[in-house]
């Protein structure tokens, strides 16, 4: 390939302000260290709230594309995640290129973070998908700016029960909203995707005699949680066209997209992963046109964030429980002011958040 092509062929492709992830991002902070072998993304969506507070992610993307894309979705959705949910915060994501089993050390760790230490405070970060408390007290041995690390070293512990909890309460707020009642007895409940958030939600829902399914592509994870708790775990070939009550997508992000939501058996959408939607106003207004209550992703999955706030505005664990059990009365405020403004419950949630931000924007600007 000539000189001129592989010039021709970078220029093609598109630049990051032409991503379609890309949302006006006040920041996008590209980290490399060649002693460690680090390679991450830091996007900082809007800081208007706050700080930009968001996980850092570990995970062996196909491309550095692919990379950049989930940083852009994952830090726009802290922006309104924060906002909905009341926090003075802003959004932002990190993304680590590879894989946590076998590439993560302790040196990769302490590199990530004179880089979060670089930015002086605007991001603030914690665990994700691919890391654990342990990173981030890690993490902490160079930089003040990062939370969710353990309670023996002051922090407020492993977000992810609280994150559970949240999609919990968010889950029987929409189901008291379909069916008149928030009882999950004997509802059938397939969660897909058993990490700490789905095994703690699968507990919950044990807990209050909902018949659950499970499904994960780690078999030795399905076989320990079906254990402790009961669930069936799921054997078939598509579980998206199983007769289900409620689907929990609590994986990775766009399970609800083209190939599934034609297909898909549920009365109810919640679960605990982000950015759940492939497109967020077709596939929205897919669900609403057939009938399926989809509990935004961004406002029910937000105890985590809930959880590690606690740490910067020192408020304990009953405040924590508190906020997060609001979730439930907030998520029943957006479902039915979709209904009555004739929107999705998507865009009914954003709209909330978006004017919060734009009130204290105004509020700035004196």
């Amino acid at each position: 390939m000539s000189q001129h092509t592989t010039l021709e062929k970078i220029i093609n492709q598109d630049p990051v302000f032409g991503q379609l992830s890309f949302d006006d991002h006040e920041q996008v902070v590209f980290c490399n260290d060649k002693d460690t072998g680090l390679k991450a993304i830091i996007g900082i969506h809007n800081t208007v709230l706050g700080p930009a507070l968001g996980g850092t992610r570990m995970w062996q993307y196909d491309n550095e594309w692919a990379a950049l894309n989930d940083a852009l979705r994952l830090s726009r959705g802290m922006t309104f995640k924060s906002a909905i949910t009341g926090l003075n915060l802003g959004g932002g994501k990190a993304v680590i290129i590879g894989d946590a089993k076998t590439q993560k050390t302790p040196e990769m760790m302490r590199r990530f973070g004179e880089f979060v230490h670089s930015l002086s405070g605007k991001y603030i970060t914690a665990e994700d998908v691919g890391m654990t408390t342990g990173d981030m007290d890690t993490v902490r041995e160079v930089t003040p700016y990062v939370t969710g690390i353990s309670q023996e070293k002051g922090g407020a512990g492993n977000p992810s029960p609280i994150t559970a909890y949240g999609v919990f309460m968010g889950m029987k707020a929409a189901a008291k909203y379909k069916y008149g009642s928030d009882v999950l007895e004997d509802k059938v409940v397939y969660v897909e995707g058993i990490g700490n958030v789905g095994e703690t939600l699968v507990e919950y829902l044990t807990q209050e005699g909902a018949q659950v399914h499970i499904a994960d592509i780690n078999q030795d994870r399905l076989e320990e949680v079906s254990a402790k708790y009961g669930a069936k775990i799921y054997t078939g070939a598509d579980l998206h066209a199983e007769k289900m009550d409620i689907y929990a997508p609590c994986a990775l992000g766009a399970t609800v997209n083209d190939n599934t939501i034609q297909k898909l058996q549920a009365d109810i959408v919640a679960g605990a992963a982000n950015n759940q939607l492939a497109d967020e106003g077709k596939h929205g207004m897919l669900l609403q046109q057939r009938g399926i209550v989809y509990a935004p992703d961004f406002l029910i999955n937000a105890g985590g964030i809930i959880n590690v706030y606690a740490e910067l505005e020192g408020y304990d664990r009953s405040e924590i429980m508190r906020k997060t059990e609001n979730i439930y009365t907030t998520t029943i405020e957006i479902l039915n002011k979709a209904q009555e403004n004739g929107v999705t419950t998507h865009t009914a949630a954003l709209q909330i958040a978006q004017a919060r931000i734009d009130a204290r924007r105004q509020e700035n600007r004196g």
